[in-house]
């Protein structure tokens, strides 16, 4: 085990000890808490909705889903694991959080980071202003624990107790920060598989909290993030199981952005080999989460909280196997990348809706801090509430219809050996020479979603300033982009939304105005990018 693993028991006696010395301390001022909601937050890592990534969590879906609602048109404002993430913790788009990658030059977890924007996270503020015990179990951001900013003794703010990963996502041989201490885990899967410890932890805080204040409760899975490592009682499971062939199935993306257009079509049976046993690992990995919410209901339903309690499920980001002949990754506009899963039960939620509604990860916050009582307009969030839609107070005619997805490139500075004729700029290259990003795969979405139109418009930070759009309507696997067929007033009006989104902060993202046709604005691309002084050098020292 190590010697700085602790025991259960002095883990169990640590946690209560906490629990009751901050109780003291904070029910004179919220006295009356714990009449409010308690809320989960269960957050996986790349798990997609479009290939079918619910079909393992059969347990998941009942417990949660069907017990409450389901968002088919849920999206993440970036479909990268950092800056998604930091759009989820500040209710921010990127541009407004200035996380844009995985790395710690990219702001992911920076001083920076942790100065300017972990202060007013939705948890900070449960915490502070509402009375909130809190809990957070599991990754966070991509480079916490980072020697250079401040290491695993560095604890967020607005968490009661903490057991952060440090780094990205592993099953086994990983360190946690327990409270700031580190705390070492090797590869016995009885004490030390990552999903199994943060269920155990989860229901441990459960067991020993404080029944005085209401709580909030993250927890942030590997699954199904690689190296895909099963439990062993699961690793056999799926054995039959490929990636859907869906009809983009390495397909060649001959009308998009130069990056898809290099992929080669069709894959090497090596390559459909390799995402196909990608594709059965990352399923056999998502069984422990179904076993992990499965504990969590039932331990909720066992102290008489359940009814009481708001549980959240979903991913920071969605994910592709094969789809335009790209073996595997994220990064993409596409919506296999920017689709996520989203489930919700809890008070005044009737079971088994599915709601059509535009929502993004950039709401979670909101709704999290509204479920409390917090007034969402004295912060700084971009996004909206969605509450009054799951209580089903609010209708299409009085919810917006825009969503803004950003994402910025990265690309190496030498050439790769073995891809030479690639150049530099390109990284997350295969044995084939496909590469899955460049420095200039930046690009900026809206994703409209409305009764009158069901679009997506994109526009890339490159020298073709190239531009995309799809009819999702009558083309949702996005085969044909039809950026030089489609109408030049809706290319105007698109142009002008994106624009707006691209420049909003706070209300003005929530309400980013009413186009109109009396108006003509100029399609020029050219004008998005040009005053994003916050943006950093895009090839990496590799």
């Amino acid at each position: 085990m190590g010697s700085n693993r602790v025991s259960l028991g002095r883990f169990s006696s640590c946690l209560l000890i906490c629990v009751i010395l901050w109780s003291e301390q904070s029910c004179g001022l919220f006295g009356q808490s714990n009449r409010r909601p308690n809320i989960v937050l269960i957050l996986t890592d790349d798990l997609d909705i479009m290939m079918g990534g619910l079909n393992p969590l059969s347990k998941t879906k009942k417990l949660i889903g069907d017990a409450g609602i389901s968002f088919t048109n849920a999206f993440v404002a970036s479909p990268l694991c950092c800056p998604s993430r930091a759009s989820i913790l500040t209710g921010k788009y990127p541009h407004n959080h200035h996380v844009i990658n995985n790395t710690l030059e990219g702001n992911c977890s920076s001083t920076a980071w942790q100065k300017s924007e972990e202060p007013q996270t939705f948890p900070a503020l449960l915490k502070t202003y509402g009375g909130y015990q809190t809990f957070f179990a599991g990754k966070y951001l991509n480079q916490y624990g980072h020697p250079g900013a401040g290491g695993v003794e560095h604890v967020p703010p607005g968490w009661s107790y903490w057991l952060g990963l440090e780094k990205n996502s592993k099953y086994y041989n990983y360190t946690l920060s327990v409270n700031g201490k580190a705390q070492k885990h090797g590869a016995d899967y009885s004490k030390d598989y990552l999903t199994d410890v943060l269920a155990n932890r989860s229901l441990e805080f459960l067991q020993y909290k404080s029944s005085y204040q209401p709580f909030f409760m993250m927890v942030s899975t590997p699954a199904p993030h690689s190296p895909w490592t099963a439990a062993p009682q699961y690793q056999d499971s799926f054995n039959n199981t490929k990636a859907p062939r869906d009809p983009n199935f390495d397909v060649h993306g001959k009308d998009k952005h130069w990056l898809i257009r290099q992929a080669k079509t069709p894959m090497t049976n090596s390559s459909v080999q390799f995402l196909d046993d990608a594709f059965r690992k990352r399923w056999r990995t998502l069984l422990s989460v179904d076993d992990l919410v499965e504990s969590i209901v039932k331990k909720l339903e066992t102290r008489g909280e359940l009814e009481n309690t708001y549980i959240f499920f979903t991913s920071d980001n969605g994910y592709h196997t094969g789809q335009f002949s790209l073996p595997l990754d994220k990064r993409q506009l596409y919506e296999f990348d920017i689709r996520v899963p989203l489930m919700v039960r809890g008070p005044n939620i009737k079971p088994n809706q599915t709601n059509q509604l535009p929502v993004a990860n950039v709401d979670l916050g909101p709704t999290i801090l509204d479920i409390a009582g917090y007034n969402v307009n004295k912060t700084q969030m971009d996004g909206m509430s969605f509450l009054p839609i799951m209580q089903g107070k609010i209708n299409s005619s009085s919810w917006r219809t825009d969503i803004l997805v950003e994402y910025e490139g990265e690309g190496r500075n030498v050439s790769d050996p073995a891809c030479p004729l690639l150049g530099p700029g390109v990284s997350e290259c295969f044995p084939d020479c496909v590469c899955e990003d460049s420095y200039n795969n930046t690009y900026a979405c809206v994703r409209t979603v409305a009764p009158s139109a069901n679009l997506q418009y994109c526009e890339f930070d490159d020298n073709e300033v190239f531009v995309e759009v799809y009819n999702m309507t009558a083309d949702p696997y996005q085969l044909n982009n039809i950026a030089k067929t489609i109408e030049q007033e809706v290319l105007e009006r698109m142009n002008h939304r994106l624009m707006m989104l691209q420049s909003c902060a706070g209300q003005t993202c929530r309400t980013p105005g009413v186009y109109d046709p009396s108006v003509r604005f100029e399609f020029n691309p050219r004008q998005m990018f040009s005053s994003h002084s916050w943006r950093l050098g895009r090839l990496r020292l590799k």
